[in-house]
């Protein structure tokens, strides 16, 4: 298995495991403004799915017309758990098919903020996951200060759960 589809698979897991714990978040919880970059914990998770949709829109090379990483707006956490797993399977199924060839190819984008950038497709792929764990772990912490323990999402309880060997 190559790298990507590992680590596509390991995202996808993580954030299953973990929207089903915030699934029983109270939605007055979910939006309650926090002291953190993206205002709220939904503002956080929707902060993670959208540049997913960034970075799968430079990989297929069209627009993704979002001026800003913060939405002033967001959906409901059912909407954005749908999309997130709908997201996740994209890139489980883009790691599936793309070949060693193609990760290693270059592809040019414009940031958000301005300015252009390259990166081998491997390297976005790594980057969108890598993303996510870091925001994951914001999450983390506002669910701490609700007193919700969230799972285990470390890539070792990944692989050890997939493979029975870590």
């Amino acid at each position: 298995m190559k790298a990507t589809q590992t680590l596509t698979r390991y995202k996808a897991w993580a954030d299953e495991l973990f929207l089903s714990v915030v699934a029983s978040v109270p939605a007055a919880e979910l939006i309650a403004p926090r002291p953190i970059s993206f205002r709220s914990l939904i503002g956080t998770l929707n902060h993670s799915y959208a540049m997913d949709y960034v970075w799968q829109c430079h990989l297929l090379g069209k627009p993704h017309n979002l001026t800003t990483r913060n939405p002033e707006t967001w959906p409901t956490f059912e909407e954005l758990a749908a999309r997130q797993r709908s997201i996740d399977e994209w890139y489980v199924n883009y790691a599936d098919a793309a070949t060693e060839d193609e990760l290693a190819e270059i592809v040019q984008f414009e940031f958000i903020g301005g300015g252009t950038g390259r990166m081998t497709r491997r390297d976005m792929v790594l980057h969108v996951v890598n993303h996510t764990t870091y925001h994951r772990g914001h999450a983390a912490a506002i669910l701490y200060t609700l007193d919700i323990f969230p799972p285990a999402t470390d890539m070792p309880v990944f692989l050890r759960q997939q493979s029975g060997s870590y």
